[in-house]
């Protein structure tokens, strides 16, 4: 998928705020479910497909978080993450989730934080929803949490399945970077904007339950 060409959706009216929006992978997500996105990363971000601010998003989300109809951050992970925790002391890392779960709760919006599974096994997100790549027929391991305003619930997905053999999931660290970043639905990106991805149809279903629930979805 060409970035600059975005695939046909129904939009719903309303505007989502990405923050450490990365290349996009939950921004497209959440544009496939209706909303228009405006993303923000304190990196450039030149694959980015939608409207896109480089700044601090703790900065950006309290100046502007209000007139958005939903706000999303996916807080840096690397404090957190075993597999790149190895790589220096925790504290070399910042820790945002906090921070920013105060700015994006002081915008009176409701909001979706994203995360590693470690987050919640420490007992830093609550895992609202935990989703893997298996429980949406993609071929990739990648496990991810979300904490939401709303606390969860809605639709019921299966259990996440990582079958042995031909058919195993691709794990992180595959060596074929760009099969995983294909087979995550990331087309548009880099293989390095893709190391730090998340699959779009995530953020496309946590959308949809958040609609549903509000009984705001586009008719």
């Amino acid at each position: 998928m060409n970035a600059r060409v975005l695939p046909l959706r129904r939009p719903n009216g309303m505007r989502v705020l990405d923050l450490c929006s990365g290349a996009g992978g939950l921004s497209m997500g959440y544009y496939l479910a209706g909303f228009d996105v405006v993303g923000v990363d304190i990196n450039p971000q030149p694959s980015y497909p939608f409207t896109f601010h480089q700044g601090d998003a703790l900065e950006y989300c309290a100046r502007h978080g209000h007139i958005f109809d939903l706000v999303h951050g996916s807080w840096p992970c690397e404090r957190y993450a075993t597999v790149t925790r190895w790589r220096g002391n925790p504290d070399d890392h910042p820790d945002l989730i906090g921070p920013g779960r105060q700015v994006m709760q002081a915008t009176g919006r409701p909001w979706v934080i994203e995360n590693v599974p470690e987050t919640a096994t420490a007992g830093i997100l609550r895992p609202d929803y935990i989703l893997c790549g298996s429980q949406f027929g993609l071929k990739v391991r990648r496990h991810r949490v979300f904490e939401t305003s709303w606390h969860g619930g809605g639709e019921l997905l299966p259990p996440c399945w990582h079958p042995k053999g031909r058919n195993k999931l691709m794990p992180f660290e595959h060596k074929d970077e760009r099969a995983y970043a294909d087979a995550m639905g990331c087309t548009w990106m880099t293989n390095l904007q893709a190391r730090k991805a998340v699959p779009p149809i995530y953020t496309q279903w946590i959308a949809t339950q958040y609609l549903d629930l509000e009984g705001r979805a586009a008719a």
